[in-house]
């Protein structure tokens, strides 16, 4: 008995090791489409993972052990749980019809799992692409979802072939499927430690369990993880024959496959390059990873058609290299209350009134295109959905402002110009605000600066200047006294104040000394009295 329980537990600890890793493997297949808070739901759904490894795989091994007989056991070792509902007491239709069930259930977690092995996959192609191994061709959108349908095809039809050459054998599919988690594991972890040593300020790379000596950190806990996870997949190479060949013959294939389309690729690039800098275009190696867009144009710009909140977040971005205050907006903004649109002016597109009128491609160039990809990477780093629009034109002020009305956004953030201070910045805003048409929209405009600096911040529209108790008290008793010479006249303060306005304005323009002394007269009584402001 004691050696049964013994390979039962060893057996019990490899598949709870093996299923909870898989379930951490889906994890990394769809980080992309983890909403925020990325960091909290990742630790929940990885804790609520290793529970149901530990508890589902332990207590359906034990139930199998105690409910089904010991001569019927072996017919059901492919799928125990179909056997725990056949020894059931209950009548025999009963007995079906849980088993019906737990087949149906069956095919709705493996329907999940071919899903997520589809996305992950297609994440996977698509950064090998951007690295020039695949061809660009691959990258190309859909027309209607956007999707990389080329590489989705590639990958379902991969997969077809697969069940056709293993003839739907699911212990070898299993099998190999646990090969390529347990390497895939063991890997990324061997490279954790690598980046561990290549950059040891960043924390992301940390684990707990070091030991500092000399001045250089030793991860005694990372180390122990990896060398575990190396034992897991050496006792699965030496366990599993069949799956372990098809795995090597799988990956030896795709690695060949691989490096001889990125060589082919590289040659043409290198050829593409070399003819673009004789013709005074970008040098070789100006060009960085990018991302594929698929494009659609918006004449009416409206938080409808972008499929944004109204109060949501303008930030308008111009330097792919000069993005901080996009991940400060990013840091601090919670998604549930404010959506955030990233907006890049290009003024090298046509004008709209033109004769010949900009079209998408025009618009979203390889400079706008290097922009987005950079904003792309930046909201996917922290985990938050961003909306991306792009308008030609070359008053950036104006454009930034008008598509902040139209998309009725509560701010509007912008990064500290190079060319002029901060003072001279916000006067042309403010300039470019004026010349908007009414109503004018009320906004706030914070310009961020590079550093920990606090935002410049402007409120437009918002600054409206209440009369002081005193001046109320004199355009009240002018009221009366007016009203007094006309028993017919029906005034109101507000009247008052519009004569003074207009009788300022007739002095200004007559070019009265007088006025001007006025003026300074009352601004400086205001400073030196800013509480009877």
């Amino acid at each position: 008995l004691a050696p049964t329980i013994t390979v039962i537990a060893i057996l019990i600890g490899l598949g709870h090791s093996l299923l909870a890793m898989s379930g951490e493997e889906s994890l990394a297949q769809v980080n992309r489409e983890i909403e925020y808070p990325k960091h909290r739901n990742l630790m929940r759904t990885g804790f609520i993972i290793f529970i149901y490894s530990l508890v589902f795989t332990s207590m359906v091994s034990f139930f199998a052990v105690m409910i089904i007989p010991d001569s019927e056991r072996p017919k059901y070792f492919d799928n125990l749980i179909s056997g725990l509902s056949m020894s059931l007491v209950g009548p025999e239709p009963l007995k079906l019809f849980f088993q019906g069930f737990v087949v149906l259930v069956g095919t709705l977690i493996l329907s999940g799992a071919v899903n997520t092995s589809i996305i992950g996959s297609n994440g996977v192609l698509n950064r090998v692409a951007e690295d020039g191994v695949l061809p660009a061709w691959f990258r190309h959108p859909h027309r209607k979802y956007g999707t990389t349908y080329r590489i989705i095809i590639l990958i379902v039809a991969l997969q077809i072939l697969t069940i056709l050459i293993s003839r739907g054998d699911v212990i070898l599919l299993g099998e190999a499927y646990a090969f390529g988690v347990a390497w895939s594991f063991a890997m990324k972890a061997l490279a954790v430690i690598v980046l561990r040593f290549k950059q040891p300020d960043v924390e992301r790379w940390e684990v707990p369990l070091n030991i500092r000596v000399r001045g250089v950190d030793i991860p005694i806990g990372l180390t122990m993880i990896t060398v575990l996870l190396f034992l897991l997949a050496g006792i699965n190479v030496l366990t599993k024959t069949k799956a372990t060949i098809a795995g090597t013959i799988f990956t030896v294939a795709f690695f060949i496959a691989f490096t001889l389309s990125e060589r082919y690729h590289k040659a043409n690039k290198e050829g593409r390059e070399e003819t673009t800098a004789a013709g005074g275009g970008p040098h070789k190696g100006e060009e960085s990873e990018t991302e594929v867009f698929r494009l659609e144009v918006r004449e009416n710009l409206s938080p409808k058609s972008l499929g944004v909140r109204p109060g949501n977040i303008l930030v308008a971005i111009h330097d792919p290299n000069n993005l901080t205050h996009l991940e400060k907006v990013l840091d601090e903004n919670n998604p549930a209350e404010a959506d955030v649109v990233v907006l890049s002016i290009n003024p090298d597109s046509p004008e709209l009134e033109s004769a010949n009128p900009p079209t998408a491609e025009d618009v979203i160039n390889a400079c706008e295109t290097q922009i987005f990809s950079k904003a792309v990477y930046v909201a996917e780093k922290a985990g938050k959905p961003a909306h991306l629009i792009a308008v030609p034109g070359t008053d950036v002020h104006e454009l930034i402002l008008l598509a902040a009305s139209r998309l009725r956004s509560s701010r509007a953030v912008m990064s500290l110009s190079e060319k002029v201070g901060v003072e001279e910045q916000a006067r042309q805003i403010a300039l470019a605000w004026e010349d908007l048409p009414r109503p004018r929209p009320e906004l706030r405009i914070e310009i961020m600066p590079d550093g920990d600096e606090a935002p410049w911040k402007l409120d437009l529209g918002r600054h409206l200047v209440l009369p002081s108790s005193a001046d109320q008290d004199l355009a009240h008793r002018l009221v009366r006294k007016l009203s007094q010479h006309d028993t017919r006249l029906i005034l109101r303060e507000g009247d008052v104040y519009a004569i003074a306005l207009r009788h300022l304005e007739e002095d200004l323009r007559s070019g009265d000394a007088a006025v001007m002394d006025s003026i300074q007269r009352e601004v400086s009584l205001r400073e030196n009295n800013p509480e009877d402001s």
